[in-house]
């Protein structure tokens, strides 16, 4: 008798700072869970955040992410009551928040499927910035605001921030962001390139949904690499980057998905992509 295939690993987390689903399209909804606080980020949600993102980086289900905040703020960045009642011993609070939001940046950029992040109300500090600069995909609320912050607290931009808004924006204007702490709206951030797109307020969820279930259907292999080479080309020269980009393109090229790819456009259909 042929033997059933076990079930897939049970990933959805119902509870908590940080909670999770993947659905039958292959997205991966997280979703940051503490409005009170404006989604601010304390040790408990860092690590609550990168546990979940762990789980989607060993679900072979996942095709692609969608990063949501719960309440009317996105992530207001850390979480400056928790900061502040540490007194004297906020500088070894900050050197452990720090190291556990530099891991969530770095694994939000290392994750194979593409990460789409909704904003609505306020994306501010390292955190809120943070996880916006180390998305893939950005939509924005029409509402929304974008705030530094760092310097305002006589503190620097962290989770990688001065290196991922300057790619973004350009070295002038992410000096102005990071220095002189305006409040950008979602229309300025999309013109100087920090979102992807704008939205009507209550349309954000249905459109971010949209783009993350549309990048859900295209090649995973394809569209992680060419993930990994976009964020592994920043700082690198064009012809660094060529060697690497060839040796991929030679590798995908071998793949089912690559000749159905190629089927679909002689055959005039969209594709239908399997992972392999």
């Amino acid at each position: 008798m042929p033997t059933s295939l076990p079930p897939p690993p049970d990933t959805s987390i119902a509870d908590g700072p940080v909670l999770l689903h993947t659905d039958a399209d292959g997205v991966a909804h997280v979703h940051l869970n503490r409005p009170g606080s404006a989604n601010g980020m304390d040790l408990a949600l860092l690590r609550a955040l990168h546990d979940a993102l762990l789980q989607v980086h060993g679900d072979g289900r996942v095709r692609a992410v969608l990063l949501t905040g719960e309440g009317k703020n996105f992530c207001a960045g850390g979480d400056v009551h928790t900061f502040l009642a540490k007194g004297e011993a906020l500088p070894d609070y900050i050197r452990v928040v720090t190291s556990a939001l530099q891991a969530v940046a770095s694994l939000l950029i290392r994750l194979n499927p593409p990460v789409v992040t909704a904003v609505q109300g306020f994306a501010a500090g390292g955190g809120g910035m943070g996880l916006v600069c180390s998305s893939d995909f950005v939509v924005a609320g029409e509402s929304a605001k974008f705030l530094a912050g760092a310097t305002r607290v006589a503190m620097v931009p962290d989770a990688g921030v001065s290196v991922t808004l300057t790619q973004l924006v350009g070295l002038r204007k992410a000096t102005e962001i990071l220095m002189l702490n305006p409040v950008i709206g979602a229309a300025e951030a999309l013109a100087m390139g920090l979102v992807t797109r704008v939205v009507a307020d209550d349309r954000l969820h249905a459109e971010a949904l949209a783009l993350a279930q549309q990048l859900a259907q295209g090649a995973p292999a394809a569209l992680a690499n060419t993930k990994r080479l976009l964020w592994s080309g920043l700082g690198q020269g064009v012809e660094q980057a060529m060697p690497e980009e060839n040796h991929t393109q030679a590798r995908l090229s071998g793949t089912a998905d690559a000749r159905e790819g190629l089927s679909a456009v002689i055959e005039k259909r969209s594709p239908i992509f399997t992972g392999r």
